[in-house]
């Protein structure tokens, strides 16, 4: 009996594995034969040659006199009120490190993907070749004045935090780096669910964040604004738990020493092990597994333990590991496992919100609004060990995150114009419908071509 169950489960370790596998080898191929995932198509009708007069010269003149005398007038006569540029320099691509602007090609155009299909919003993928700060400060803003906002991505650290810094202060539209505010937020989401399910509160958990990079970093602090208390946080880098002794941090300064004097009140020291044992919950975003975390720390948190293991493209733990340590809920950033903690959720829906009242930038705040209808979203249809968050499925996920967003952005005066909740949702649904069925229609006319068996 015993060694038919250890077959078994041997059996389906391996069919899980496989399975985990399968979207690498997909991906290589298909990528070849699309030759890329997105275009630009026109969005106004070409009846004639005659058409060009008004679209182009001598027509456009005349929008073009309009837009000098009021720059706001851009947002009525072009696009820019529905389009994001996402810029990065391939310095820190998903879990994989620098990989230089080229390769870092395909996770932008992907990016790109998602906007439009779940937000309906026009993005464009800019891939810079310099790895010095000022230069991608200097092109972001000489480039700003064609776009709505600026989704930073992928950009390493901690160049990354003064990038964000400096873009927000000189511009007056809303940058946002997905690797902070988009996995911060969908986290949040995600966490306050899950502690909900196992019977807790926010304020009173401790938890441990393995990586101090810009998703991390972000994270504690939103989960602060969300009600977490730092004192109760431990947080672990390359070199070991951040704690008032670490002179290598206290040298730089900046937001990492302050989390050094804000968290881990109990001054512990060592590495992940030990700053795993008792937390109620780990929240990694680290180096791509599996083995960063091993199964007998797990075993050494909390009972009813949450661990959210968010590393790309392997999560620093397998899931059924964190399970048989004792884990309640565990989650990833893939799709293929339950509970993905992935930006998909976050940003498509933060942005259309975003870009629908014109807001100037985007505050903790209005993520904040965002992580909380999320995780009311999957609260009405119904939680689960392995359903925390909605997902990508669930149609009116963005639309009402939009509506949260842009709610929370009149509310807090950066918003350019002023609309009511019916009107905001009306809208969100109506250019998110409009994207999907207009990709659903291209495929069936076959102007985008069915992939190869």
């Amino acid at each position: 009996m015993t060694r038919g169950k250890h077959q078994k489960g041997k059996a389906s370790v391996e069919e899980m594995l496989r399975k985990a596998e399968q979207p690498s080898k997909v991906a290589l191929k298909l990528h070849a034969f699309y030759k890329g995932k997105i275009e630009v198509v026109p969005k106004c009708p070409v009846k004639s040659y005659d058409d060009f007069a008004i679209w182009y010269t001598p027509g456009v003149a005349e929008p073009c006199k309009k837009i000098h005398k009021n720059k706001d007038a851009v947002f009525e006569y072009t696009n820019k009120g529905n389009s994001v540029v996402i810029v990065s320099d391939g310095s820190r691509v998903l879990g994989l490190g620098d990989l230089g602007a080229e390769a870092g090609l395909p996770v932008m155009e992907g990016k790109a993907l998602l906007y439009k299909f779940l937000g309906g919003v026009d993005a464009y993928p800019i891939m810079l070749d310099t790895k010095s700060k000022e230069k991608i400060i200097d092109t972001c803003k000489i480039i700003a004045p064609s776009f709505g906002g600026i989704n930073l991505e992928d950009i390493e650290k901690p160049k990354c935090f003064e990038i964000m810094d400096r873009l927000k202060n000189e511009l007056d539209i809303p940058v946002w780096h997905d690797d902070q505010q988009g996995t911060a937020s969908v986290v949040t989401a995600a966490l306050v669910n899950a502690i909900s399910y196992v019977g807790r509160k926010l304020d009173h958990v401790d938890i441990t964040l393995v990586g101090s990079g810009a998703a991390n970093i972000a994270t504690a602090r939103l989960l602060r604004i969300a009600g977490a208390r730092p004192k109760r946080m431990i947080i672990v880098d390359s070199k070991g738990i951040l704690n008032a002794h670490r002179d290598d941090i206290k040298s730089e300064g900046g937001i990492k020493w302050e989390l050094c004097l804000k968290t881990n009140v109990d001054d512990k020291a060592g590495g992940i092990e030990e700053a795993l044992q008792g937390a109620d919950v780990c929240i990694a975003a680290s180096k791509s597994g599996p083995g960063v975390i091993k199964k007998e720390w797990v075993k050494k948190m909390a009972k009813d333990a949450i661990v959210f293991a968010c590393a790309n493209p392997i999560p620093e733990i397998w899931p059924w590991e964190a399970k048989e340590a004792g884990a309640k809920i565990v989650a990833t950033g893939r799709s293929d496992f339950p509970n993905q903690v992935n930006n998909s959720l976050g940003f498509p829906g933060i942005f259309r919100g975003t870009l629908d009242v014109r807001a100037k930038t985007i505050t903790d705040e209005m993520c904040i609004a965002a992580a909380l209808e999320l995780a009311k979203i999957a609260r009405e249809k119904g939680l689960s060990e392995e359903k925390i968050l909605p997902s990508m499925d669930d149609w009116d996920v963005f639309p009402r995150e939009a509506v949260a967003v842009a709610g929370k952005a009149i509310e807090q005066g950066v918003a350019r114009v002023k609309k009511s909740s019916d009107e905001l949702y009306e809208h969100a649904e109506s250019v998110i419908r409009r994207s999907r069925e207009m990709s659903k229609a291209m495929l069936s006319s076959g102007y985008i071509q069915a992939p190869p068996q």
